[in-house]
């Protein structure tokens, strides 16, 4: 373990710790009643949203309507999105000339982004308009964190309340979620970036001079504009040269600082937060990162305060740090090692495995990175996962499949290790025979019915999508490095998909009708399966009446309880996903 990669993740936690508290207390401010010296500002346009929408912002509703709310609000989103996509080559603000996108790619596209997964099997650049970019994808990265957050805020009233029959009103916690915290935060780190070279314009793609020639082979066509093929039916291509590049431009910055802080992960162009125009500067890339656990790591405080206690919600960030740290420095060491490949040809080594790596950031930033955007359902990358050693991407991986909450998305996160602190005093309580409490609320069977939902929903589709995709022709010609690293590839994408996180082992061709319709069935049910099932959970903890706390109470603040929602992740989260991980990193680790 190197000191550099040391004393960047002490740095990098010691900034995010330092003002999640701040945020956390702003966030609950503005979401609870939006009276707050720092959103009064907003106070008229809110009201005047109220009114233009007939939305009354007192009327609470029961988790039943509340869950309705959330499924028709992104249906619609999902319609917009794919109608967008479908007639972009007829709008506006499309210098490029790009055509429609295909009906399964666009309806993949679609689902992606409304279920905060981001998943593009699509170069941006070379797919969406400006007008796509701004208006679908970027305005859907607002609308699927906010959604993220007001199902958490909801969850956090049930436990807080008691022998209530509602958790709040979605319409309301919708406007107030993007209103006072997504838009100022987002217009604040786009500023940011753009001072350190992210761009942001609505220009021409430009046409620029290279410094060399470029040699390169380019396919025949026929008349019909057909490629010609040989007596083999392999392409026939001629040599050819150019001293010419377009560069694509675009409102970046924009879109740039959503993705990051809304744990979205959608980059505007195909490489993401390795292009160097939404990547400039090492100052850029801790920025990134920085952003994409700010919001989750703030949530803690804001739970803590709910229900009373900001102690409770200290536990669930230790928790969550203990975890990350590990995770970080196991992505660090491996990826520190010299590649094997290199040391069985007996080339020289030096510094470990750079391949896949952007020499701006290096192997110390690009793994902590890597670690960041896994541990949240982010997705954003600024180095290529499928170049990772075999042992340095199973970590990402498996930050994936415990159902991103070490920190996890915006809301998603926190909701989802909730449900593993029900479930570590359900079985803390069977342990010693006492029914099991959790903030003065006994958990009896429907509670736990609830968490098993959650908790078992995204282990399902990745592992049934996974043994689907490799036993069908149409899963298996998607892989390019067939054997061991194709199955691990197939496995990255059901569980980047599954538990809405968007990034990808990107040699697999996953822009295909098969692919496009399965990771779409796992992001939709991912998502909301599961919301659900976190609403109803949160209609029956608030209908409870909230017990004080006895002599028999577990406590649920110190270090015996991080230490048993730890164990529980582990044990119910990585788990699961144990044989599959030793058909694929762990085996292709341990091959000769």
């Amino acid at each position: 373990m190197t000191p550099e990669f040391v004393g960047l993740l002490v740095l990098y936690l010691a900034v995010l710790l330092a003002i999640a508290p701040v945020l956390g207390r702003y966030i609950r401010v503005a979401m609870e009643d939006g009276r707050s010296r720092l959103t009064a500002w907003g106070r008229p346009l809110e009201r005047g949203i109220y009114r233009l929408a007939g939305i009354d912002p007192q009327a609470e509703m029961g988790w039943k309507r509340y869950a309705a709310a959330v499924l028709v609000f992104n249906l619609v989103g999902i319609a917009a999105v794919y109608a967008l996509q479908r007639v972009q080559g007829l709008l506006p603000l499309n210098p490029a000339g790009l055509g429609a996108v295909s009906p399964d790619s666009a309806l993949n596209t679609a689902i992606s982004f409304v279920s905060n997964t981001n998943w593009q099997g699509y170069g941006g650049e070379s797919t969406m308009s400006y007008l796509t970019q701004m208006l679908a994808l970027t305005v859907q990265n607002f609308m699927s964190a906010a959604t993220g957050i007001t199902v958490v805020f909801a969850l956090i009233r049930g436990l807080a309340r008691h022998c209530s029959a509602t958790v709040g009103n979605f319409w309301a916690d919708m406007v107030r979620c993007t209103l006072y915290v997504l838009l100022p935060l987002s217009l604040v780190l786009a500023l940011a970036l753009v001072s350190q070279g992210v761009i942001q314009n609505i220009s021409p793609y430009q046409d620029v001079q290279t410094v060399e020639t470029v040699h390169y082979d380019q396919p025949r066509m026929d008349a019909q504009g057909q490629p010609v093929l040989d007596a083999a039916g392999a392409p026939v291509t001629d040599p050819a040269a150019t001293r010419t590049q377009t560069i694509a431009m675009g409102p970046v910055a924009s879109q740039e600082a959503i993705k990051l802080l809304g744990t979205n992960g959608g980059g505007f162009f195909n490489a993401n937060s390795a292009h160097p125009f939404e990547n400039a500067t090492p100052l850029s890339n801790f920025l990134q990162m920085l952003a994409i656990l700010a919001i989750p790591a703030a949530l803690c405080f804001s739970f803590g305060e709910m229900v009373g206690s900001r102690r409770q919600g200290i536990a669930i960030l230790a928790a969550m740090t203990a975890l990350f740290a590990v995770f970080a420095l196991s992505t660090a060491y491996f990826e520190q090692q010299p590649n094997p490949m290199a040391v069985q040809a007996g080339a020289a080594t030096f510094g470990g495995n750079m391949e896949g790596k952007e020499t701006r950031f290096g192997i110390a930033a690009t793994s902590l990175f890597a670690t960041v955007t896994t541990a949240a359902s982010c997705g954003a990358v600024n180095g290529m996962h499928d170049s990772f050693s075999a042992m340095g991407g199973l970590s990402p991986m498996l930050l994936m499949q415990l159902g991103e909450v070490v920190f996890g998305g915006v809301g998603s996160g926190l909701y989802g290790m909730l449900a593993f602190a029900i479930l570590g005093v359900f079985i803390a309580g069977l342990m010693i025979g006492r029914t099991p409490e959790y903030l003065g609320k006994k958990i009896e069977a429907y509670d736990m019915k609830m968490v098993s939902i959650v908790i078992l929903t995204t282990p399902l589709l990745v592992l049934g999508g996974t043994a689907l995709a490799v036993s069908v022709t149409a899963g298996q010609a998607g892989v390019l490095n067939p054997g061991i690293h194709g199955f691990s590839e197939i496995l990255y994408a059901l569980s980047s998909a599954g538990n809405n996180n968007g990034s990808a082992f990107a040699g697999l061709s996953a822009n295909t009708p098969f692919y496009n319709v399965l990771l779409g069935i796992a992001m939709w049910f991912g998502r909301f399966a599961v919301i659900v099932a976190v609403l109803a959970m949160a209609g029956s903890l608030a209908a409870k009446r909230r017990l004080p706390a006895g002599p028999g109470s577990m406590p649920t603040t110190g270090p015996l309880f991080v230490t048993l929602l730890i164990g529980a992740v582990l044990l119910v989260g990585a788990l699961t996903y144990v044989p599959a991980l030793a058909l694929g990193p762990v085996a292709e680790h341990l091959q000769p």
